[in-house]
């Protein structure tokens, strides 16, 4: 936090009472940093980790314009569009933008893949103040007629290094394309891989650049990261017996692949342990609710996928677990950021087996930091792998069993997932 205060910066009064009743009582380096500039008028190319305020950053300023400014909000527009690469990042900003605004007249409205289509088609009838959407849903209501891009005022696109792992770099740019050329525009992203920094480039006029940490410092120096080294067929065992130590009491578990975190799930709640999956497959009402257990504290382990994950808004995650390494290491940034929130500490375990190496070598080329590697480990749990493990894992054909890629090659490559709006 900052010793500057939100009224300081400039907030309103109205924000500045919900604000309040939140218990927001400093702003975070990326809100002192970059609200004064928005306030401004001026473009903004923010980097900041997940987990830092972002959200109020870019918030704030845009609901203090629109409440500055009232006017009659012309049918199927919006004056606000703020794009997110997930359903649930999507419902977060727009549950926290309802709540910072609770007290302007303004209409919100969110849409996304997963659900019905008509109540999104009646929100955005009249008109709203403040849209936050995913690109391909917006895109399939703009084709049908029930959206128009020519009144927007102000533009976010929020964690768009996600946004581009996800393939939505062409929805993006035809969105963009779509804008009024006189409009405030910010681009907030976690880590800047080139295809960010293009298209920054291509949306962006005149930017003021706020980083909360120094470029190649992208991880959260709150996280205890450790990495065990454990074949594969014994990851379940190690994890049944790391969830032996109550400490672990709010986790999350990541898995590369949606059959990858049902499986872990299934095996966990034999194990009588609480348990949820959440990943592209699961239908948005099964997705909420296995959010709402968790963040109620009645499930203790949440298996997510790196796609689901984004939007898992939720304090005092004790443990990010990383039973598979991903093969992205910025995904690996984002996975650690789900802990230590809200000046928080967390911990952050990655379970290697011999053929991850590669990425854990890319991870810690990226973070510039070498993960610990824990005294004591325990090796009977990376020895004997369970019973449970060899039922559930059926031997793969040579031909489908993932490989490590050799040395040399872009170990960095991560395909487009199956469905853009998981």
């Amino acid at each position: 936090m900052t010793n500057v205060s939100f009224r300081e910066l400039g907030i309103a009064e109205p924000l500045l009472f919900a604000l309040q009743a939140e218990n927001y009582v400093n702003p975070t380096p990326i809100q002192a940093q970059a609200i004064p500039h928005l306030l401004a008028g001026k473009d903004v190319l923010g980097i900041a980790q997940t987990g830092t305020g972002k959200t109020a950053a870019f918030g704030l300023p845009i609901l203090q314009h629109l409440a500055a400014t009232p006017g009659k909000v012309v049918p199927k527009s919006t004056r606000a569009l703020i794009l997110a690469p997930t359903r649930e990042l999507v419902l977060q900003i727009a549950e926290n933008l309802r709540t910072y605004g609770r007290r302007l007249q303004l209409r919100h409205a969110a849409v996304l893949g997963g659900v019905g289509l008509y109540p999104q088609i009646k929100a955005l009838a009249r008109g709203v103040d403040v849209l936050v959407a995913t690109p391909g849903r917006l895109l399939d209501l703009a084709k049908q007629g029930h959206v128009r891009f020519d009144q927007v005022q102000f533009f976010v696109l929020d964690e768009a290094d996600r946004m581009l792992d996800m393939g939505f770099i062409r929805d993006v740019r035809k969105i963009v394309g779509a804008l009024p050329r006189t409009r405030q525009s910010l681009l907030f992203s976690a880590t800047m891989p080139g295809d960010v920094t293009a298209l920054a480039s291509e949306m962006l006029r005149d930017p003021v650049r706020v980083a909360v940490t120094p470029v190649g410092a992208v991880t959260l120096d709150a996280v205890d990261q450790r990495v065990y080294f454990v074949e594969a067929a014994a990851k379940l065992a190690l994890l049944s017996r790391l969830l032996a130590d109550p400490s672990l009491s709010r986790v999350i578990v990541f898995t590369r692949t949606k059959h990858g975190a049902d499986r872990v799930a299934g095996i966990l709640e034999k194990a009588s342990i609480s348990v949820a999956a959440i990943h592209g497959n699961k239908s948005q009402g099964a997705r909420q609710r296995a959010l709402d257990g968790f963040r109620s504290g009645g499930t203790r382990v949440l298996v997510a996928t790196d796609i689901a994950s984004r939007g898992i808004d939720i304090d005092d995650v004790t443990h990010v677990i990383n039973f598979e390494l991903p093969n992205v290491p910025e995904n690996y940034v984002h996975r650690i950021g789900r802990t230590a929130r809200a000046g928080a500490r967390g911990i952050a375990i990655s379970f290697c087996d011999s053929s991850e190496r590669p990425f854990l070598r890319d991870i810690e080329s990226v973070t510039r930091r070498r993960l610990a590697r824990p005294e004591g480990e325990p090796k009977q749990a990376a020895q004997a792998p369970r019973q449970a493990e060899q039922r559930h894992q059926p031997r793969q054909p040579d031909s489908q069993r993932r490989r490590a890629p050799h040395r040399g090659q872009n170990r960095r490559f991560h395909p487009a997932p199956s469905s853009p709006q998981a």
